[in-house]
């Protein structure tokens, strides 16, 4: 009877149930500062106050190339806007794949750019 009981004790401890920590879903974390070195593509550019809920940033175009963060090279082709600061800009916004704000105050952009004649110049100044 004891080597009956012994056995229970010993199958008993093998089976514990494992106790672990609870799983927690990771919290989506708000990118602060854009990635404006991953955006190219086609690209409209609107001023109009009734689209400003659309646009995914909001975007002041700079007159001196020194002081921009982006320079960009628009593209003739869409096709060819595949690397950073190459846009193709589109008349419509249903075909473009970012849609900015211009603002005239840089104080309420996110980022600046600069447009450049030379494609070679294109991409991120950091």
């Amino acid at each position: 009877m004891v080597y009956f009981l012994s056995f229970f004790l010993l199958l008993g401890s093998f089976c514990k149930p494992v106790v672990t920590a609870p799983v927690r879903n990771p919290v989506p974390v708000l990118q602060s500062e854009p990635q404006i070195c991953r955006l190219f593509g086609s690209v409209y550019l609107t001023s109009d106050p009734k689209q400003k809920n659309l646009a995914r940033y909001f975007v002041y175009i700079e007159t001196e190339e020194a002081y921009a963060d982006l320079l960009v090279f628009k593209e003739n082709n869409k096709l060819f806007a595949d690397a950073p600061g190459l846009w193709f800009i589109t008349s419509s916004r249903n075909f473009a794949d970012h849609i900015f704000f211009v603002t005239p105050n840089r104080a309420f952009a996110d980022f600046s750019i600069n447009f450049t004649s030379k494609r070679t110049f294109a991409g991120c100044k950091n």
